[in-house]
């Protein structure tokens, strides 16, 4: 299967598709910028436009389940930390549900990391994000990849 950068494959796509890959376009962006100085954390609000923040609910990597401030105060903590990339594979669109596959890779702590993803995103009527379920296919990780796990609990 042929990866490709999601800018050079984003042009292709329209619909929800299309909404899932500006949505990762923008975490990428965020992940990146959070790491400059004076990045303020109130710009991950950013990723608000994309979702029903007052219903929103994520299911992650270990089945813990996060709220839109959790996600987000999550994502504060743990993208200055981490370098992150993907790799697009495939998305495939259904009614209100956008399956994204992905290579994503992240270097926490000089560790690295590759791991399949399948990312399940379900929209409400108006277009917004209500839903995420994060599947993954990995090796065992390195400890120090789970740091960023410290203050989640994800004993389901």
């Amino acid at each position: 299967m042929d990866m490709h950068d999601i800018a050079q494959i984003i042009g292709d796509y329209t619909g929800l598709s299309r909404k899932v890959l500006d949505y990762g376009e923008t975490t990428k962006a965020l992940v990146d910028a959070s790491k400059q100085p004076g990045f303020d954390p109130a710009r991950w609000n950013e990723m608000s436009a994309f979702l029903d923040v007052a219903r929103f609910e994520r299911v992650g990597n270990f089945k813990e389940v996060m709220d839109w401030p959790a996600y987000r105060d999550f994502l504060a903590g743990w993208a200055p930390t981490a370098d992150w990339e993907c790799s697009f594979k495939r998305v495939t669109e259904k009614g209100n549900l956008v399956l994204l596959e992905l290579e994503e890779r992240t270097t926490m702590g000089g560790v690295q990391n590759a791991v399949n993803s399948l990312s399940v995103y379900e929209f409400d009527d108006a277009g917004l994000i209500h839903h995420l379920d994060i599947y993954l296919q990995m090796p065992l990780p390195d400890p120090a990849m789970l740091a960023g796990y410290a203050d989640v609990d994800i004993t389901g």
